[in-house]
């Protein structure tokens, strides 16, 4: 996507921050030239604002009326295209952020311009709020969930963005919420999602102000964490704006040329392998009606791929692999195996058969695992670095 030459924004939106404001911003503009302040609709500014910022060079676009930060992002955001920047780093009007971090976001976005950069916050002082530890923990946890990816700190507000990826995504929330939503979906559509290690600070006193509302933005980020499970968990695939091979499918029908096609786009032998094992294991467990939505669940968390262990899944559908449980577990509990198939033994003892099916898909479960693991392993090895065949 990086055709066009770096030119990059410092983007400060501010929402009644009058004392700390200035000393960003001219922490920024010692370090860069271009520097945009968004007024979100602030009551405590000075009222020579706009001259003090146009007279050091800066720029300032205001809002008549508080909309939320992820308003004030998006306002630059459409300022940066008009004006043809590449990049926007934006960092929060509190004093928490230090503006002598900017160079190593410029040097981020130089070795990777298609990247989103995140600053992770130093929380290793003794000031740090409980709060904040507890928050970015749980951001980080269900951003993992959601796109299989780690993040360093997916609360973090000093990021770079690249403009054609706030451009290209469908973005809804307009608050504290926009930042999780923009770093999620951003993962979805194929950008990577980079962490630097930056410095933080919190103010002391009068300076440290906080417009975290606990009540209405902790809601708004359960609703939206709560979507965005939901739309994770779901099998098909998402819009990419980052240009990349078509995304393959796993055939149980076809397993040599799905693992070419997976090997082609980049997986590794054991990475095949593993997504393959979960999804056996996963479907020989008795989760009736529910084995799609665990393996979704389980794939999401460890960063195994959805496609193959859904495919491979497939292999367990019944009769034959929940007999073999039922055998299994018959088996562990009487020490012979059940021959006697009938509407005693399947129908008034039911019970009986799902706890054997529960029991021996202990035991099915991980031998399964295991050979399909030590199969498409092998058949990966072998594949690995054979070009791609063009299917008739």
């Amino acid at each position: 996507m990086s055709e066009y030459p770096l030119r990059i924004l410092i983007v400060i939106p501010v929402y009644n921050h009058g004392k700390t404001v200035l000393e960003v911003f001219n922490g920024c503009m010692a370090l860069h030239p271009d520097v945009l302040v968004v007024d979100d609709g602030s009551a405590d500014l000075p009222r020579n604002f706009a001259s003090i910022i146009k007279e050091a060079g800066g720029h300032l676009i205001r809002h008549p009326e508080n909309l939320g930060k992820g308003a004030a992002l998006k306002t630059a955001a459409g300022f940066a295209g008009e004006e043809g920047f590449s990049h926007m780093i934006t960092l929060d009007a509190d004093l928490q952020h230090r503006p002598k971090d900017i160079p190593k976001f410029k040097a981020a976005v130089s070795k990777d311009p298609d990247a989103l950069i995140v600053g992770k916050r130093d929380f290793s002082g003794p000031s740090i709020p409980n709060a904040s530890i507890f928050g970015r923990q749980f951001s980080n946890f269900w951003f993992r969930v959601q796109t299989g990816h780690a993040a360093g700190d997916a609360q973090s507000g000093f990021r770079a963005y690249p403009v054609f990826v706030l451009d290209r995504l469908s973005l809804s929330q307009s608050r504290y919420d926009f930042e999780i939503e923009v770093l999620v979906k951003a993962a979805w559509a194929g950008v990577s999602v980079k962490s630097i290690d930056i410095g933080v600070d919190y103010p002391l006193g009068d300076k440290r102000v906080s417009h975290f509302n606990l009540f209405m933005d902790n809601l708004r980020l359960t609703h939206l964490n709560t979507l965005l499970t939901i739309r994770s968990f779901m099998p098909w695939p998402h819009k990419k704006i980052i240009n990349r091979r078509p995304a393959p499918e796993f055939s149980i029908f076809r397993p040599m040329a799905s693992i070419r096609h997976f090997l082609a786009n980049e997986m590794s032998p054991f990475e095949i392998a593993l997504s393959g094992t979960a999804g056996v294991i996963l479907g020989t467990l008795p989760l009736i009606a529910m084995h799609s939505l665990a393996i979704l669940i389980v794939t999401g968390f460890f960063r195994l791929n959805k496609v193959v262990a859904l495919g491979t899944s497939q292999l367990c559908m019944p009769p034959i692999v929940p007999a073999l449980c039922i055998e299994a577990g018959y088996f562990i509990t009487h020490s012979e195996f059940l021959t006697e198939i009938s509407i005693e033994t399947l129908g008034y003892q039911a019970i009986d058969r799902f706890f054997e099916w529960c029991l021996g898909s202990l035991v099915v479960a991980p031998v399964l695992g295991g050979l399909v693991f030590i199969l498409i392993y092998l058949a990966a090895c072998t594949m690995a670095g054979t070009p791609e065949r063009e299917e008739p």
